[in-house]
């Protein structure tokens, strides 16, 4: 086994939640937001849905810089274009995690600006720090939004007041 295959295991598995997450956002509400300092529901739902296309388009080079980083696309005006975008990008990420021998994940990736270096790790970590942890952390901000709009808030790691997967 290599070292990346409990991690594709992981991110198919976090990813089916992600996009019950996703696709309970209404459409109505993606310019809402719950304090000004916060992003849109559709702004994080967004970014919730391209963290996996970011890793899987620099995963394979040996960083990013931002200062030659692609820019981020709009974000779509419905949630069903966000769910495209999320599938499309975890295909990207999934893609690229596959590609990688235990040499290749245990290489260092540099994430900088203009040359200055804001972090290097190997690639393995950066899976698990961004690719998974980063995303959870946005996801569950984004289950707070739905909670705050009185959407019901799907099972993400056993039962939420709305739904028990076990019940």
């Amino acid at each position: 086994m290599r070292l990346i295959d409990p991690l594709l295991m992981e991110f198919d598995r976090e990813a089916s939640t992600t996009r019950k997450v996703l696709e309970r956002c209404p459409d109505a509400k993606l310019s809402w937001q719950p304090h000004p300092k916060s992003m849109t529901l559709g702004k994080l739902a967004h970014h919730v849905a391209t963290i996996p296309a970011w890793i899987g388009s620099s995963l394979l080079a040996d960083g990013l810089d931002l200062a030659t980083a692609p820019p981020m696309p709009p974000v779509p005006e419905t949630v069903a274009g966000i769910v495209k975008e999320f599938e499309a990008s975890c295909a990207a990420a999934k893609g690229a995690m596959a590609q990688l021998d235990d040499a290749k994940a245990m290489g260092i990736w540099t994430f900088s600006r203009a040359g200055a270096t804001l972090l290097s790790m190997p690639r393995i970590a950066l899976l698990r720090t961004i690719l998974l942890n980063h995303s959870f952390h946005h996801r569950g901000q984004l289950s707070v939004y739905l909670r705050l709009l009185d959407v019901p808030v799907p099972s993400i790691y056993g039962p939420s007041a709305d739904e028990n997967p076990f019940g």
